[in-house]
């Protein structure tokens, strides 16, 4: 079971079921671009520099192929996820032992860190769980994606 408050992030127009991107970079700018042109994240490129920087200081590459890129900013009023899968895997320089499947990229307000906190927690919670990443590396469609994280 996720928390209601990542729940309500979920949304099927924030997610890139097939990322290009063969480097960390390149693929969290595709997710970062994907929110910019929906209107949701002000200044895309600004957030994207944020968030490499922020990778570059200490990594988010978790156990099982997951990563969770984000930064603090003034660039949204609210938390905003979005999320992309790469079948073929992501390096991060950072972790070139481990090849990332699975990115979650949180743009988070400054004054919202506990909000934050519970949303990374959730995922990271659902994402310890092999069977979990599993379903999610075959998931058909955005809707299908989200489902499979609900499962409990």
């Amino acid at each position: 079971m996720i928390s209601p408050l990542l729940d309500s992030l979920l949304d099927t127009n924030h997610v890139v079921l097939d990322l290009q991107g063969k480097t960390a970079a390149e693929a969290i700018w595709e997710i970062v671009e994907l929110l910019g042109t929906r209107g949701e994240l002000r200044q895309p490129k600004e957030f994207f520099e944020a968030v490499m920087e922020r990778e570059m200081k200490s990594s988010t590459v978790a156990n099982g192929g997951v990563a969770f890129p984000h930064a603090r900013t003034q660039l949204v009023n609210q938390l905003l996820l979005g999320i992309g899968r790469s079948n073929r895997g992501v390096m991060f320089a950072s972790e070139p032992e481990k090849t990332v499947h699975l990115l979650f990229v949180i743009a988070v307000p400054q004054q919202m860190v506990n909000d934050y906190l519970i949303c990374v927690g959730s995922l990271a919670r659902r994402l310890n769980d092999d069977a979990t990443r599993e379903a999610l590396l075959k998931a058909a469609t955005p809707a299908d994606f989200f489902a499979r994280l609900r499962e409990t």
